[in-house]
């Protein structure tokens, strides 16, 4: 399979691949954005398969009217069954799932038909269970029991619903994996008895029950976290453990992260993550300079935190990187933290990125603009639109419905 080229930012492929709301309120008026779309859509642009397309491109084929004829050529390919790439189709397969929603209710055929046939079956099974709608369902009991162990039918059918009801009825091995049998419950040891010293030298000697200790040493805020954060985390022992237990300190931890900051620790990041959360106007410096270096090297994950914490200190002088990592992101996810950030800091400046938002690919996205937008006739017509459609996330019709609820007059 030929690697994936992720065009320019400011080109119309580059920003539908990206999700960029602005792309979405082009599409219809663009020649040659049918084509881009169907090619997003097989040759999947995310940069973290967390991120969320299947719904942007789902309404972008909907609201075209479009037909799903490339895409289902594209589940179908004969390479699906060379099993090289498990990914390939995981992208098509939400998007035709994310039509059945939107009411293209022809698009839950060849789901159907893939969940039988194809090779990354297990995802369409999934999406069918969720769509949660018995006829759509029919008969694909018998794929699930013959296809799945036990361990993939529980995760499969777990949840209560019509689905997994239905099915149950008819496949003893469903019905089990509905009432998985619980494991009895086997108390650990208290820790609440022992000293801060005792937990601290537990960790030390990295025996048993060390990650508990831990943990517990955060959940007191005990300063000895950070002693042993500087005698493990450079050997990388803990280091989950750890960082939690660095943050739960709270300000307690402001100094060291200063110094961690300053210093350039090779866990100089754990402590940009307790500026981000607990500092104060003179700790903008340090995470400007991470924020910088992380759009600077595409690092998109390390670029949240401390855009973040600007956005909470409202410095002004982050709008720049902030709007320079809008652009050029590769990363959907990043965007929420940008735009939050944004609109702490200077509401103006965010207006037309928040308006942008309310067509974005990400939820997250989305419920940042729909609590911060201006109200003029389009953006009341687009929050009405995610109010009311049942395809959108839950949280995201909520901030609509509370934010044109609050505006009646």
């Amino acid at each position: 399979m030929e690697p994936i080229v992720i065009h320019p930012a400011e080109s119309l492929h580059g920003r539908l691949q990206r999700g960029r709301g602005c792309a979405a309120r082009r599409a219809a008026g663009t020649p040659g954005t049918r084509d881009l779309i169907y090619d997003c859509v097989s040759r999947d642009p995310r940069w973290d398969t967390l991120e969320e397309r299947g719904l942007y491109y789902a309404r972008l084929i909907f609201d075209l009217e479009l037909e799903i004829g490339p895409i289902v050529e594209h589940i179908f390919d004969p390479d699906d069954r060379l099993d090289t790439e498990p990914d390939r189709t995981t992208l098509a397969l939400d998007v035709l799932s994310q039509l059945v929603r939107l009411g293209r209710r022809e698009a839950a055929l060849p789901l159907r038909r893939y969940a039988a046939e194809g090779q990354n079956w297990y995802t369409a099974l999934q999406a069918l269970v969720e769509l949660d709608d018995p006829a759509l369902a029919e008969g694909l009991d018998e794929v699930a029991a013959a296809r799945c162990d036990d361990r993939a039918l529980t995760w499969l059918c777990g949840v209560d619903g019509a689905v997994t009801r239905m099915w149950a009825r008819r496949q003893p091995r469903i019905a089990a994996a509905r009432r998985p049998e619980q494991r009895p419950y086997e108390p650990r040891p208290s820790l609440t008895g022992r000293s801060d010293a005792d937990l601290a030298a537990l960790v030390r000697a990295e025996g048993e029950g060390a990650t508990a200790a831990i943990l517990e040493l955060g959940r007191r805020r005990s300063a000895l976290v950070l002693d042993l954060a500087e005698a493990l985390l450079p050997g990388g022992a803990y280091d989950g453990p750890l960082c939690r237990a660095v943050r739960d300190l709270g300000p307690v931890a402001l100094g060291r992260a200063r110094i961690w900051a300053a210093e350039q620790r090779s866990y100089q990041d754990v402590g940009i993550d307790v500026l981000a959360a607990h500092g104060t106007e003179s700790d903008a410096p340090p995470l400007l300079e991470s924020l910088e270096d992380a759009l600077g090297e595409e690092d998109w994950d390390l670029a949240a935190v401390p855009a973040d914490g600007l956005g909470r200190l409202r410095s002004r002088p982050a709008i720049p990187l902030l709007l320079y990592g809008w652009e050029e992101s590769a990363s959907s996810g990043l965007r929420a933290h940008l735009l939050g950030a944004l609109t702490r800091i200077d509401p103006h400046v965010a207006e037309p990125y928040l308006v942008e938002a309310l067509w974005d690919c990400e939820s997250g996205v989305r419920r940042v603009a729909a609590g911060a937008v201006p109200l003029d006739d389009a953006a009341r017509a687009r929050l009405r639109r995610l109010r009311h459609e049942e395809a959108e996330e839950p949280a995201v019709r909520s901030a609509a419905g509370e934010r044109l609820s609050g505006h009646l007059n």
